[in-house]
């Protein structure tokens, strides 16, 4: 395991990987701007909303825009350190477009005797991104409450996002050579392994700035995996559906 991710560590700013790891950052900056944006103003009508409220109620006019003004500025912050707890939903998503044409170049680069695994159906890869970057979101709700115990919540958090990047990475790593069932059930018989793997990706994840290249790091580190539990050879089978 340790192996595999000093390989993939190796290739992520290798010239072909270099390329993706931009439009990966590029995107995930997108995402995150977009959100981050909306929710600021969001909370920012909130605010305005309830000052206005609070001061026909009250018959008190004064001191209710300068509560706004530092409501508006807690918002900001909180939406910005929320943007770090969130980054493992939102590099998976961004991962689903991408996935395919990072594991085409692990595999061609280190594995050129083998066979080189299907690409996924476009919608089917969205639909994963999709489904994990919910599952990452729910997985931030129910940590955020415990959050102030002594860091608990962080320990949810980790073993939330350990398990779910986890699976989906090497899903999508196995899914380029077998059908999605079988992908799965491979994944189910090496659960602990790929845990401890998505424990990995996790650490990586929860490096500032470093974690934009997360789905290029995870993408790769899975196919060596993926090979590695195929016995040294993944042989090309039924297209994924």
């Amino acid at each position: 395991m340790i192996a595999s991710a000093f390989k993939a560590l190796n290739q992520m700013f290798t010239p072909p990987l270099r390329r993706v790891l931009f439009k990966a950052v590029g995107l995930a900056l997108l995402l995150i701007a977009i959100i981050g944006v909306g929710l600021q103003r969001l909370f920012a009508a909130m605010a305005n909303s309830g000052a206005t409220w609070a001061e026909q109620s009250t018959g008190v006019t004064w001191g209710w825009e300068a509560l706004t003004w530092i409501l508006s500025i807690m918002a900001s912050l909180g939406i910005i350190t929320g943007a770090l707890f969130l980054m493992p939903a939102v590099t998976a998503f961004v991962g689903s477009f991408f996935v395919d044409e990072i594991a085409d170049v692990v595999e061609r680069e280190h594995y050129p005797a083998e066979p080189v695994g299907r690409a996924l159906p476009v919608f089917r890869g969205l639909v994963e991104g999709i489904k994990i970057g919910l599952l990452a979101l729910c997985v931030y709700l129910v940590a955020l409450p415990f959050l102030i115990f002594a860091g608990f919540g962080l320990v949810i958090l980790f073993v939330g996002t350990s398990y779910l990047l986890g699976r989906e990475y090497f899903e999508l790593a196995a899914m380029r050579f077998r059908p999605p069932e079988e992908a799965k059930a491979m994944r189910k018989a090496h659960a602990g392994y790929i845990f401890l793997a998505g424990m990995v990706i996790a650490l990586f994840v929860s490096i500032p700035i470093l974690n934009f290249a997360t789905p290029v790091f995870a993408m790769a580190f899975m196919v060596h995996l993926h090979k590695k539990m195929s016995g040294g050879r993944a042989e090309l089978m039924e297209p994924a559906r």
